[in-house]
């Protein structure tokens, strides 16, 4: 196999590389890159629902979009299921946790709406029934995209196989709430093609999923970033020099790291209307670093391109680790070179004290990071835990060049819109 360097060597661009050196400088529990603690007495989006990973309906300059006066945000969604004798213990309790942890195979997408960017009202599924060609409807993003409320939603079709869908359809608004209609034909838009991005024949435990699609503001063409793994072999890929970095004496040995190949893909769409895309060569790799590059974003601010994606303690390789949270990486030009915030990565990562306590970060332009509760300890030993499957107390970080801050913490699931759009 070759390494990630060779491998893309007639490339457009080179995909920069997270190295195991990078990796090394993670450090937990520093104040500025931590989220501060979630309560065990968080308060329950809905009890009828789990809901986790976020998409606030934006425009394709990552702008967070009210219509009409009304936030938006859609949901991965599944129901609970309190009654259920599937999820009864042998003492006749709710196992919520077993239910929580069966979620993704049941997950549909759902929209929620307010008008204060918090109190979010449930809507209820985009698409019905029978309308998503596959079992799941997994994470991507809604783009608001003209001035008549009509919708692109950009998902992740999965089981069997997992394909970058897009569904369009318009929001509706009164002065009591928010409608969706339309949603009704699924258009594929491409696949992981087992050259540049795994498939599923050569990793079972490959990743292809979450478009997040964009307007460069530089040159003015329409893109989408999305979560991958580099295509090959499962176990055949090299963790090289490149991949290394500079480490000190005595950290050489990767152990089984090579088993680790995530990367944040890049496509370009060849239409105005995002309906035909060419994938390209990933923007950033982590071979040998970590399996798992999830939704990956941008932030455009002050000319440069932030690349924020979320990852796991237990997707890092042998001889590195780091928190659950969100990374991050700076370049000039939306083809890299990027460079690891914080000299790391690590932007916001859970406490160790609470290390399961929130995921799947979003970092809006105006510097806000909304989240989902996961599970919180509720007594010292951390045996007791309480499931969330709710919105988590938004964070705000400040981006100063090559470094960010957390600064300030404010309500669960608050996310202010960023420009409000009255519909014609």
């Amino acid at each position: 196999m070759k390494s990630n360097t060779e491998k893309f060597g007639k490339a457009p661009h080179q995909p920069s590389l997270w190295t195991r050196a990078d990796a090394l400088k993670v450090h937990a529990d520093d104040p500025t890159t931590t989220q501060p603690l979630v309560s065990a007495d968080f308060p329950v989006l809905s009890n009828e629902v789990f809901i986790w990973d976020t998409m606030p309906l934006r425009d394709l300059d990552g702008n967070i979009t009210s219509v009409d006066g009304w936030s938006v945000i859609f949901t991965l969604t599944a129901d609970r299921h309190p009654n259920d004798p599937e999820y009864i213990d042998e003492n006749g309790n709710y196992d919520i946790t077993r239910d929580w942890n069966d979620r993704h195979g049941r997950a549909k997408m759902y929209y929620w709406f307010s008008r204060t960017g918090k109190d979010w009202k449930l809507g209820g599924r985009v698409m019905a029934e029978g309308v998503s060609p596959t079992a799941r409807e997994w994470a991507g993003t809604p783009i608001l995209f003209n001035e008549q409320g009509d919708v692109d939603l950009y998902y992740t079709a999965v089981t069997p196989g997992a394909t970058i869908v897009k569904v369009r359809g318009r929001v509706v608004t009164t002065e009591h709430g928010v409608s969706m209609v339309g949603f009704e034909k699924v258009k594929p838009l491409f696949e992981a093609d087992g050259k540049m991005y795994q498939t599923e024949a050569q990793n079972p435990f490959w990743g292809f999923r979450d478009p997040w699609p964009f307007r460069d503001p530089n040159d003015g063409k329409l893109y989408m970033l999305f979560e991958g793994n580099v295509a090959g072999e499962r176990g055949s890929h090299k963790v090289g020099k490149a991949e290394i970095g500079d480490v000190p004496p005595g950290y050489e040995d990767v152990g089984n790291s090579r088993f680790q190949t995530a990367c944040v893909g890049i496509a370009v769409a060849r239409d105005e209307d995002g309906d035909d895309w060419e994938m390209l060569p990933p923007l950033l790799t982590a071979v040998g670093v970590n399996d798992q590059t999830e939704r990956p974003h941008f932030v455009f601010q002050d000319g440069k391109y932030y690349l924020f994606t979320i990852s796991h303690t237990f997707t890092y390789a042998d001889g590195v680790t780091g928190p659950d949270g969100v990374y991050g990486f700076v370049a000039d030009s939306l083809f890299g070179p990027y460079v690891p915030l914080n000299g790391s990565g690590l932007v916001l990562g859970n406490p160790s004290s609470q290390p399961f306590q929130t995921y799947s970060h979003c970092v809006m332009p105006n510097g806000l990071v909304t989240s989902f509760i996961d599970s919180v300890p509720t007594d010292e030993s951390g045996t007791q835990i309480r499931i969330g499957g709710t919105e988590a107390p938004t964070v705000e970080i400040k981006i100063k060049g090559q470094q960010t801050f957390v600064v300030a913490e404010y309500d669960y699931g608050y996310i202010p819109p960023m420009l409000d759009v009255t519909l014609k």
